[in-house]
């Protein structure tokens, strides 16, 4: 895995999704030794209610329905809005829970080192494999065809774009060498996307001074 890594979004998802952006966050060397920075108020931005109806809408788009599969973000917040507040997985992990409800935003947390190959955003042709566990045993299941999905070169990494991990990628107490993935979608501003980023960064930072952290951001090509 290259030091500088660029995940890639295909054409044909910048063609059906020219709005879309994303922020890259690769963390290396990252061995925590302190807690994250306490997660503040969990009240959601004023855009939150537009922002989930985006990713409803480009969940439809590609076949899904959003009621029974929702964006990352949404299942969060329906957490929060039942019990008050989200569950506690582990330090890393409910940082970045954290961050996703205050700027209402996807975020994703993934194993570098259980990659196989670059990330990629692509639309799915429906053979890919996506290892999950259903009823508590681990089973391979596919993509929908014309699904959004995160993949490497081994099969898919997330399915439905932001909806659900594979096992085999997952992050880990022993993971070291970690990409995040913040996904956003009109009206969500860009700008409130990178603040997300710095304040991802200030968090793994607080958590491990010395870990190596380079950005950047996904954008249709000029």
């Amino acid at each position: 895995m290259p030091t500088a890594l660029i995940p890639v979004v295909a054409a044909e998802v910048w063609r059906e999704y020219p709005e879309y952006r994303a922020l890259s966050v690769v963390a290396r060397n990252f061995h925590p030794a302190a807690a994250p920075p306490p997660p503040g108020t969990l009240t959601p931005p004023v855009w939150m209610v537009a922002h989930l109806e985006s990713w409803r809408a480009a969940f439809r788009r590609f076949g899904a329905n959003p009621k029974k599969t929702p964006s990352s973000v949404e299942a969060l917040w329906k957490r929060v809005e039942k019990s008050g507040a989200l569950p506690a997985i582990d330090p890393l992990v409910d940082l970045y829970n954290s961050l996703s409800v205050r700027f209402a935003a996807p975020f994703g947390g993934e194993d570098l080192d259980r990659y196989e190959g670059v990330p990629r955003l692509v639309i799915a042709a429906g053979t890919e494999p996506f290892d999950t566990v259903r009823d508590g045993a681990p089973t391979i299941e596919q993509a929908e065809p014309k699904e959004v999905i995160w993949r490497d070169d081994r099969g898919i990494t997330c399915r439905r774009w932001n909806w659900r991990q594979c096992k085999r990628t997952s992050l880990t107490s022993a993971s070291t060498n970690l990409w995040f993935i913040i996904d956003r979608l009109p009206p969500m501003p860009v700008h409130e996307l990178m603040r997300a980023g710095e304040e991802l960064v200030l968090g793994l930072h607080t958590m491990c001074p010395s870990v190596e952290i380079t950005t950047a951001l996904l954008q249709p090509p000029a």
